[in-house]
């Protein structure tokens, strides 16, 4: 069983979501985006980090809030098989929803202390 890459979602205001995505970016951090829109057209953006583009690997997401998508912080751990991940979790007495299939990822969620979301997924067979 092998982590194969961290991502880390914000879901905020849209002046939130933008602010932090200007932060990371270019004038700020530094760091590359998929050059999703900004400017008062703001929909959101993506930092791939190494081996992302694969599917795998890490990345940061930034959204703004809206009809469906409620303000939130999530971690999302791609891991090589979420279906062992969740056989462990469940043996060690963690309670684990799921799976679902989206975007072509095996997806489990956990509610962490605090009530941070917490997902674990792996790419769909």
């Amino acid at each position: 069983m092998k982590v194969l890459g961290i991502r880390f979602c914000k879901v905020s205001s849209a002046a939130d979501a933008q602010g932090l995505a200007d932060m990371l970016g270019e004038n700020g951090l530094g760091l590359k985006t998929n050059g999703m829109g900004g400017g008062d057209n703001f929909q959101g953006a993506v930092f791939p980090l190494e081996g992302a583009e694969t599917g795998v690997g890490s990345w940061i997401e930034i959204w703004p809030s809206g009809e469906g998508m409620p303000e939130m912080t999530m971690l999302q751990i791609v891991v090589d098989d979420a279906d062992a991940w969740a056989a462990r979790a469940n043996k060690n007495g963690v309670a684990v929803k799921g799976p679902e299939c989206a975007h072509g990822e095996r997806i489990y969620y956990m509610d962490g202390p605090g009530g941070l979301p917490v997902a674990f997924l792996s790419k769909a067979d």
